[in-house]
């Protein structure tokens, strides 16, 4: 049976998950300062330096946040443009050298932060269980 009940961007579970993305977006794209420069990476840069597997792992990362984005209800387009992003990330991120240069500009994970919490703060959220399918079917925007 399916519960209708409004929820707000500002629900503490929805806001716990944007925290969790938020941060593992951070630790991949831009956690560390390189030396000397003003320049951030983050483990994508680093993990991709390992040929292929690097890349993989680092995909696999980034499917999660788009999982949790999923799980918030964001519609398809955005998970579209969500998935895009991980894939030229990880397509280009192969390539030896110009790979690893283009991780540290492109922040795939990043960009995909700015897409979720676009979409919660224009649209709210339906949050799904894995199970069951919809839980929860957001009837208004967020007010504040």
């Amino acid at each position: 049976m399916k519960t209708n009940t409004v929820e707000r961007y500002a629900d503490p579970e929805v806001e716990a998950s944007v925290a969790r993305i938020e941060a593992i977006a951070r630790l991949m794209d831009d956690m560390f300062v390189i030396p000397g420069t003003n320049t951030r990476v983050g483990l994508d840069a680093i993990i991709g330096l390992v040929p292929v597997v690097g890349d993989l792992v680092s995909q696999a990362i980034s499917s999660y946040l788009i999982w949790e984005a999923r799980r918030l209800g964001v519609s398809r387009l955005v998970l579209g443009r969500m998935i895009a992003n991980t894939a030229i990330d990880t397509v280009v991120g192969i390539i030896p050298f110009v790979g690893d240069a283009f991780d540290v500009a492109f922040r795939a994970n990043r960009k995909n932060v700015r897409l979720l919490k676009a979409h919660l703060e224009k649209h709210g959220h339906v949050r799904r269980d894995a199970a069951s399918g919809p839980v929860i079917d957001v009837a208004a925007r967020r007010v504040g």
